[in-house]
């Protein structure tokens, strides 16, 4: 497969960016069917631009206006147009703090994936390794799914699981979770971008090569 032919990613994200050097450590290798197009983020100074700059990746910063924890009207037109001018083919996002709704997702309509420290449904939103280890769980880990309208509830593509150790503390259990991470994600986008994965309701399906 060519350069110029692969799969285009946009990927967003507000932190350190290691789910993004992944996927383009992953998409380095001449057989990956994916490569990234753009990094945005809502953060001036993320780890993620600066990781982006080191690997040669286009990537920008885009305010995100008004609002804790939404993009504003101005602000999510403004993240539209840098992605379709990229054309890019699916929105990836990597650590991204804000909530995509609306025009959004209408714009990007099952274009949307994100990955999630917890095997969804369980524990959902902020913190989601605290959560399952104040809860007790004995397995974690993470998720890749669907973005929807909902706060980490579409449709499934990828889950890997995480024990939970009796010795782990916050930090250790999260930093195993993202090391799973790191595998799950770019194995579900080349999935996705080889059109490997159908959506039935909300069950997926991989097709076989």
């Amino acid at each position: 497969m060519s350069l110029s032919a692969k799969f285009r990613l946009g990927v967003l994200g507000s932190g350190a960016g290691s789910n993004m050097v992944a996927i383009a450590h992953a998409a380095s290798a001449p057989d990956y069917p994916a490569k990234i197009a753009l990094v945005l983020s809502d953060v001036a100074n993320a780890g993620i631009l600066n990781q982006a700059a080191s690997l040669g990746l286009p990537h920008r910063h885009i305010a995100p206006g008004q609002f804790r924890t939404k993009l504003d009207d101005a602000a999510e037109a403004a993240y539209i147009h840098a992605l379709r001018e990229a054309q890019v083919d699916l929105v990836v996002l990597a650590g991204f703090m804000r909530v995509l709704k609306g025009q959004f997702l209408r714009a990007f309509e099952g274009r949307v994936v994100n990955v999630h420290p917890s095997l969804l449904p369980a524990f959902p939103g902020l913190d989601a390794w605290k959560q399952a280890l104040e809860h007790g769980v004995k397995i974690t880990g993470c998720t890749v799914h669907f973005v929807d309208q909902g706060l980490d509830t579409g449709a499934i593509i990828a889950q890997e699981g995480t024990p939970v150790l009796d010795s782990d503390t916050a930090e250790t259990l999260h930093a195993r979770i993202h090391e799973a991470e790191h595998r799950v994600y770019p194995a579900a986008i080349a999935a996705l971008a080889l059109g490997r994965v159908a959506l039935q309701g909300r069950r997926t399906h991989l097709r076989a090569p």
